[in-house]
Parts: C-alpha cells; structure tokens; sequence
C-alpha cells in the first residue's frame, strides 16, 4: 500500500540522515530547503527495498506515493517521488500530466525538472506522441521558464522518433531568451540530436546560428568540435 511503502522510505531516509552532507547538498544545489544527507546509491537501495516489501501495483498506488513523497519536506523526498513516479513504465502515460506538471511547475530547479521531463513528458510523448504535441505546443508558449524547458528537452531520448519539425521550433521561439537554463536547454537538445542526425542539426545550427544564443551554439556544436 502507498502509505506502508512511503513510510518506510521516510524512516530509511532518516536513519541514513547525515548532518554535514546535508548542508553540502543543500549549497550545491543552491537551495534552502532542506536535505537528510542520503546519497543517490543509498537512495536506490532504500527506494528499491520499498518495492520489494511494499510493492505499488497500481497506475493509483504509484502516483498516491509519488505525491506523499513529494510533499516531504527534505529534498529527498522529492527525487524519491520522481523514481517512483517512472518506475513502472507502463503506467507513464498522457493522462499522468497534472502530476508531471505539479512535479514542474513546483519542482522548479534543473536536478527536479529535468528527470520529470526526459523520464516522464518524454516517455509520455513516445507513447502518444500526437496527443502530446497539443500539451507542448502549449507549453512552450508558458509563462514558466521550467514548463518551456521541458518542452525543449523532453525529447532529448528519444532518437530517430524525435519530432524533428518540433524540436527545431521550439528551439527557434525560444532562441531570443536571455535565461540560462533556456539557452542551456536549446544547445542541449539539438546537441543529443545530433547523435542521430548530425547532418541536420549542423545545417540546422549554421543556418540559425545568428539567432542562437553564442551558450546553445556552443553547447549544440560540443560534439562537433571533439570529432
């Protein structure tokens, strides 16, 4: 059950909190909110423990225990709730988007946003890429810098099946920004793509190369300048 299940993470994380790592977690993630102290491995471990003596067998169960973790007060809490949240992958969907969204819209730093939007948005789009479209041509008119990078980034898996036409919109309406995490977000993109198709995104890159930022030029071309 949700509740079992997230208990028991809340005591795990408690007992393996450490003082002096979680400041230093707290400053580089330039945060105020609090941390336990509880490494990423050690995370796993305590999360996969979970699943294995209180296992979420529902699409219900697992976002009932995403959104409790989310609500903890420790950081840890929350990166709890993203690995649960895709931890069944046939349970990612489209009509999981108001606790992706939530997930965004509050999460609201890079170490949060960006899980949820490669590990959920994105799967979700794979899925329903169509359906999806109609979210993120929203989105990426949104107010909110973090809903727009997701918009941008969250097909950064997804290969040969990225929307090519869409990924190059996005990073062109986007392009005139002056926010880091957008411009970091427009090279980043177009640079994972370029994995796959190399020939497009340079032509693509050169040819915008006076509306991109000099960040996503030099972000989108890293791989071009190590070969």
């Amino acid at each position: 059950m949700p509740n079992t299940f997230v208990s028991f993470i809340k005591q795990e994380f408690a007992a393996k909190a450490n003082e002096k790592k979680a400041g230093e977690m707290a400053a580089y993630m330039k945060t105020e909110m609090p941390f336990y102290g509880v490494s990423a491995p050690d995370r796993d471990v305590v999360i996969k423990e979970a699943m294995k003596i209180h296992p979420l067998k529902t699409s219900e169960d697992i976002e009932q225990a995403a959104r409790e973790l989310w609500s903890m007060k420790q950081r840890e809490g929350k990166y709890a709730a993203l690995r649960v949240a895709h931890s069944k992958k046939k349970f990612v969907s489209p009509q999981k988007l108001p606790l992706y969204e939530t997930l965004i819209r509050e999460g609201a730093w890079w170490d949060l946003v960006d899980e949820a939007a490669v590990r959920l948005v994105g799967a979700a789009h794979l899925k329903e890429p169509k359906k999806m479209a109609l979210t993120l041509d929203k989105w990426i008119e949104d107010e909110d810098m973090w809903v727009r990078r997701t918009a941008i980034i969250c097909q950064i898996k997804h290969k040969d099946k990225t929307d090519e036409a869409r990924l190059f919109r996005y990073c062109l309406k986007c392009a005139d920004e002056s926010d880091f995490f957008i411009r970091k977000a427009i090279g980043w993109a177009l640079r994972e793509y370029d994995k796959t198709a190399p020939e497009v995104v340079r032509n693509f890159v050169e040819a915008n190369k006076d509306k991109l930022s000099p960040l996503s030029y030099k972000e989108a071309t890293k791989r071009l300048k190590q070969q």
